[in-house]
């Protein structure tokens, strides 16, 4: 339970429910406490312990919460089952409607000084923002669910540093994100917190920004630690139901620490759900895998099954993404133009500030597809594009791989002059292949 109001305040409350009750003090302090001892109470003039505030809500016909904190009687269960109806949402894809349901439990959590709840319901909103594409807005409600969870222990804090890390991801800036995720990971296993929810949230969301960093690596080290970490989970939107509705009836019966528990299972199912999104990014990686080994059919499996995944969540930005690293199998497969659709459609969903290496990945790929039709002027300027969009983000590898592309393009069209000076910036950007500059890779948890 939260802290207790100060005495004045108890104090006000037991005298007003003692009148609205028609008692008098001898009547409420009776046959324990006496009527002077009522009076200093009412008064402020003395801090009751929980036994005197337990005999006086008895008396009253209140909760003990209720008196000692003037909250409504089992608030706090009834906001956590209002916030799992809200996971719910979020986990079936409608994001929308999932946030209007979080900013009412905030300002209901928050009026009553409940700040676990409070913070739940920022991650929830910070989640809808990713998933609607509006970083600024999410990484605003990341930030303040890590300050109400300034207290609690470092597991406890990951989903908001997570969630704060995808923010700067998804808008460009890899090497924060990177840092954010990596130190928080080393923390966590230098200091023995392998708790396997939290390492799993971590090193899939590291995934992608290893990759768009040329850390293949890494990226590849990181799928498997997730894939060994992840929960087997079988259907638990129908688990996670079942455990709503009984929540429902053992508070209806005042049974509040079994509804409390059934809630908790609701939600880790819910949480879990959320999982399919890093989990569908394993797939992406291995699908990249495959695809640099040169098993392209396996490839486009494994990034098909991935957007699937990601389409079932509604995450529109994370399937944009996978369907350009599709596009390049399909390209490779000998199935230009239906690359070259697949990446005209998904071009409306990213930009520099949503998804800046996978709309820069697009043009380039649009880039070669224009080359191989031998429309030149096209390509030109799909490479032109995409150089822009990745010097801003800083992807250093694939950067340098441009700049070879587009240097080849200027050297065939007899520009020698405008060649040298791409191949001059790619090789400024050149980094071998699985490595960043980014320092030792963070510590491994005991599998």
């Amino acid at each position: 339970m939260a802290e207790r109001d100060e005495p004045g305040v108890i104090g006000r409350r037991v005298q007003k429910l003692r009148v609205d009750k028609g008692l008098t003090q001898r009547q409420l302090a009776e046959p324990t406490y006496t009527p002077a001892y009522v009076s200093t109470l009412e008064a402020g003039r003395v801090r009751p312990s929980d036994e005197a505030l337990r005999h006086i809500a008895g008396r009253l016909g209140v909760d003990f919460e209720e008196l000692a904190t003037g909250r409504p009687a089992h608030l706090g269960t009834d906001l956590r089952l209002r916030l799992t109806e809200a996971q719910r949402t979020l986990a079936t894809g409608a994001a929308e409607d999932a946030a209007r349901q979080y900013a009412a439990l905030l300002a209901e959590a928050e009026r009553h000084g409940l700040v676990e709840e409070q913070a739940t319901a920022l991650l929830g909103l910070g989640e809808c923002g990713i998933d609607t594409g509006d970083l600024t807005t999410a990484r605003a409600h990341f930030e303040r669910a890590e300050a109400r969870l300034a207290d609690a222990p470092l597991p406890a804090r990951v989903p908001a540093l997570r969630g704060r890390a995808v923010t700067h991801y998804l808008a460009g800036e890899l090497r924060y994100a990177v840092y954010l995720l990596e130190s928080t990971l080393d923390e966590l296993n230098r200091g023995g917190l392998h708790d396997p929810d939290a390492l799993l949230l971590l090193y899939a969301s590291a995934i992608g920004p290893y990759m768009d960093m040329g850390a293949h690596a890494r990226a590849a080290q990181a799928a498997e630690l997730a894939l060994a970490l992840a929960p087997q989970v079988g259907d638990p939107a129908l688990v996670a139901r079942m455990h709503r509705s009984v929540a429902r009836t053992l508070l209806a019966e005042g049974r509040i620490a079994e509804a409390d528990a059934s809630l908790a299972k609701a939600s880790e199912l819910y949480r879990q759900l959320q999982l399919r999104t890093e989990l569908a990014n394993c797939h992406w990686m291995r699908g990249y895998v495959s695809a640099q080994h040169g098993d392209l059919a396996r490839a486009e499996d494994e990034l098909r099954q991935a957007q699937s995944m990601l389409d079932a969540q509604r995450a529109a930005l994370y399937s944009s993404q996978v369907a350009v690293e599709l596009a390049d199998v399909l390209h490779r497969r000998g199935r230009s133009d239906e690359a070259a659709a697949q990446l005209h459609r998904v071009l409306g969903d990213l930009s520099s500030e949503r998804g800046a290496v996978h709309s820069a990945a697009a043009h380039r790929l649009l880039g070669i597809i224009a080359e191989d039709a031998r429309d030149t002027e096209a390509a030109e300027e799909h490479y032109v594009r995409a150089l822009s969009l990745l010097e801003r983000a800083g992807a250093a590898g694939d950067l340098a791989d441009l700049c070879r592309l587009l240097g080849d393009l200027l050297r065939r069209t007899g520009r020698t002059e405008a060649a040298l000076d791409a191949y001059r910036t790619g090789l400024g950007h050149r980094t071998a292949p699985g490595t960043t500059t980014l320092g030792p890779a963070p510590a491994q948890p005991p599998l």
